[in-house]
């Protein structure tokens, strides 16, 4: 039998030819959060609910286009794709019913992927559910079975939806993630995590809602890797895995007192209900709410706001024709009525509450609910089905393992659970960025080190200085991957999430075509994957349809590192200016214009503006979006940062890895790796090396040992410019400098080269 094109050996991926492979990967795309028809982004209303009559083909890109897509990401130096679906492209028709033209569309696109030598594996895609509970994933007829109305989700505040929201140009920065606070969110993941303990009236078909809800998620995910097992050429050969669920979150589970907001609740912004204020506005009483705001050091009281539902609840009404979708409903079910009610939690009578505990312990067991009790038992239950689904298929499949994110990952070390395929898979963000849309060279904070209670005082997690808050970077994903092997053994890890958000600074980028503060953000990420020993990461996001004016076209988000507003980055650094032929792009984005919010946030200076309320609070506060196709956005196209993340990587490693980096600043790649062998003929070491910063007539190679070559090549499909190095065994080093830019670096070509002309300048420097 020949070897797995991709296999795992104790912590590490190794390729067919032993070699070790480093995961650089991005996840494809954005665009499968919502439908293409009727074409519905988080800004728009119209057709909204009709969520059983749409099609997700043609997502995440058209057959036709998936060629420029692929080509793109392959010269961008990606090896690896997180292919983003979601349950609703499959399932939203209703139970059972799959959309098999989807299914065929999307075996198209990853059979395209296969001429570009991706590594793939599949990502089950939700955020906060569902689109009609503010994010994406779920269908929506799974809300109607348990019984809710996303119809008065508005009014009820029961989630927060871009679609539904007033002026959908003005909706708050990162207020959708709030929806996992609020109550559709709750509503349906306690009930998929843990119905039959705590909703067990909630009975549809003879079955819990528990049941339907995890069976019939596990089904569409079974259902389409056996569409991808039958396609006969897809199954290890770029399909190598599956990922458990994308950022599970437990719901009510565990929380301690229905009537506070939980200690451990980090995110707080516009309103901020406790899930009692919630229970109540969502069955239409009104609730003077507090109201919160996000500040460099977190969230803040900001205020109070009355939410007033004037008599609309979040439950379907008692009189809804339940049998849409061809399910019968327990008669101890009723419509019209809150789900916890029913269950005794609280009197709608009086509006009293009764059991402020309810979901504090496993009533099984009675032990307490934490983030570790509820990883170690409800989501390792659902991972088992999960697991067991899939591989009943696809025996060899990589099972990608994602824990709650930045929670204890689950203890599985040394149990049968430990399986020598499976990968941790985690997820990280600077907070700090992602909230302020802003980069401050100047401090930031060690966000996991406070989680895991490494500071006496919170105080003592801020860090100082640019190159703190690097390392700080570094370490907290160091230590992720380091807990991830302390509790679930030795297992590769790999970032399956990492990004920042391109709309900084009141989106002065776009105006202005100065990417500084991006560049910076965004290689102080790279700085610490490349420095924390993971096996590889998938940065969020590639858009297909990204532009100023609206992000990601979801929920005010906008991080993918393309956009139709932006120039793509050329291959090579002479390519002249738009505004003089004659110079050279021997330079940088990165600029010291005292106009540029970079120049205060992310670049030294001899002489600092003092900190003062006035400034801090200008700072730190977060726009809301633009509505208007402004001229000025369009006016200045830069290169959305692109040096930073077209960066040199290890592909494959003929040994193991010991380190590796690439110095932005300085444009200087070093490996360092160890080799038990001299590397044959047919097996060296390969290195990805853009020729943006090295190209080959311009780049100084220095090798421990061996020989090697520079050379522009599709062998695995899609032109790169590969060095391969053919070296000694023991330790060995290699380190390549590049073109050095100084700041302003010139626009290059307009339009991307094609294929044809990219084989022509192909060359080659051997020595």
């Amino acid at each position: 039998m020949a070897p797995l094109r991709l296999s795992i050996e104790g912590r590490i991926f190794r390729d067919a030819k032993g070699r070790e492979v480093t995961l650089r990967g991005i996840n494809c795309a954005g665009d499968a959060k919502f439908p293409l028809k009727p074409e519905i982004p988080s800004h728009i209303t119209e057709g909204f609910f009709e969520g059983d009559e749409l099609s997700f083909v043609g997502r995440p890109f058209s057959v036709d286009e998936a060629h420029t897509h692929f080509s793109r990401l392959k010269r961008y130096g990606y090896n690896a794709i997180r292919y983003v679906w979601t349950w609703e492209a499959l399932e939203h028709a209703g139970p059972g019913r799959y959309d098999e033209e989807w299914v065929q569309h999307t075996i198209e696109v990853l059979r395209l992927a296969k001429d570009y030598g991706f590594y793939i594996w599949m990502d089950p895609h939700q955020d906060v559910w569902s689109r009609f509970s503010g994010g994406s994933g779920a269908p929506m007829w799974t809300l109607y079975a348990a019984g809710l109305n996303p119809r008065t989700f508005a009014v009820t505040e029961a989630a927060i939806v871009h679609n539904t929201y007033p002026d959908p140009a003005k909706f708050p920065k990162m207020i959708w993630s709030t929806n996992y606070t609020r109550l559709a969110a709750q509503v349906m993941f306690t009930l998929f995590w843990a119905g039959k303990d705590f909703a067990p009236k909630a009975i549809i078909n003879g079955k819990n809602i528990q049941d339907l809800l995890q069976g019939h998620f596990i089904a569409a995910c079974r259902h389409l890797a056996q569409r991808i097992h039958e396609a006969g050429d897809l199954e290890n050969d770029v399909v190598i895995g599956w990922e458990s669920m994308n950022e599970p979150n437990r719901g009510l589970l565990g929380c301690p007192d229905l009537s506070a907001i939980p200690a451990d609740q980090q995110l707080q912004k516009g309103t901020s209900p406790t899930a009692w204020q919630a229970i109540l506005t969502g069955s239409g009483r009104s609730c003077e709410i507090n109201t919160w705001d996000f500040g460099g050091l977190g969230p803040y009281k900001s205020g109070t706001q009355l939410v007033d539902p004037k008599g609309e609840t979040a439950w379907l009404p008692a009189d809804y024709d339940d049998s849409r979708y061809g399910w019968k409903r327990d008669p101890g079910w009723k419509l019209g009525e809150c789900i916890w009610a029913q269950h005794g939690i609280w009197d709608p009578a009086n509006d009293v509450l009764l059991k402020k505990d309810y979901f504090a312990k496993d009533p099984k067991t009675k032990e307490k609910i934490d983030y570790e009790y509820f990883t170690n038992n409800y989501f390792m239950s659902y991972y088992r089905a999960h697991r067991a689904a899939i591989t009943s298929v696809h025996t060899n499949a990589i099972l990608l393992c994602q824990p709650p994110v930045l929670e204890i990952p689950p203890s599985l070390k040394g149990t049968k659970d430990d399986d020598p395929n499976m990968v941790y898979a985690p997820h990280y963000y600077d907070g700090v960025t992602l909230m302020t849309k802003k980069w401050n060279r100047y401090w930031n904070v060690d966000v996991f080190g406070l989680l895991r209670g490494r500071y006496m005082s919170p105080a003592f997690a801020i860090k100082v200085g640019e190159t703190a808050i690097r390392n700080c970077f570094r370490d907290q994903l160091t230590a992720i991957r380091k807990e991830g092997m302390d509790y679930m053994g030795i297992h590769p890890c790999l970032f399956t999430e990492i990004g920042i958000p391109y709309d900084m600074d009141d989106k002065y980028a776009y105006k202005t075509g100065d990417y500084t503060s991006q560049a910076l953000a965004m290689d102080a990420n790279h700085f610490a994957l490349e420095g924390c020993g993971a096996n590889g990461y998938a940065l969020w996001v590639y858009t297909t349809q990204n532009n100023h004016d609206w992000g990601d076209n979801w929920n005010g988000e906008d991080l993918s590192i393309f956009s139709l507003d932006d120039k793509p980055l050329p291959l090579s650094p002479h390519a002249p200016s738009d505004d003089d032929p004659a110079r050279s792009a021997t330079t940088s984005t990165l600029s010291l214009d005292h106009a540029s919010p970079s120049y205060s946030h992310s670049r030294s200076s001899d002489s600092h503006s003092p900190i003062t309320a006035a400034n801090l609070k200008t700072t730190l506060s977060t726009p809301s979006m633009s509505t208007a196709r402004s001229a000025a956005l369009a006016a200045n196209p830069g290169f959305r940062a692109a040096e930073a993340y077209v960066r040199p990587s290890p592909l494959a490693t003929a040994g193991k890895v010991l380190s590796y980096g690439f110095d932005l600043r300085n444009a200087a790649f070093t490996l360092t790796l160890t080799s038990e062998a001299p590397c044959a003929e047919d097996c060296p070491t390969e290195i990805f090396l853009p020729e943006f910063h090295f190209p080959a007539d311009g780049s100084a190679v220095d090798v421990s040992s061996g020989k090697w070559t520079l050379a522009v090549d599709d062998d695995d499909g899609g032109l790169i410019q590969r060095f391969r190095w053919w070296h000694g065994a023991g330790e060995q080093r290699v380190s390549v400098k590049g073109v050095q830019r100084r700041q302003g670096m010139a626009l290059g070509k307009e339009e991307e080269e094609g294929y044809l002309d990219q084989c022509q300048q192909s060359r080659c420097a051997v020595m």
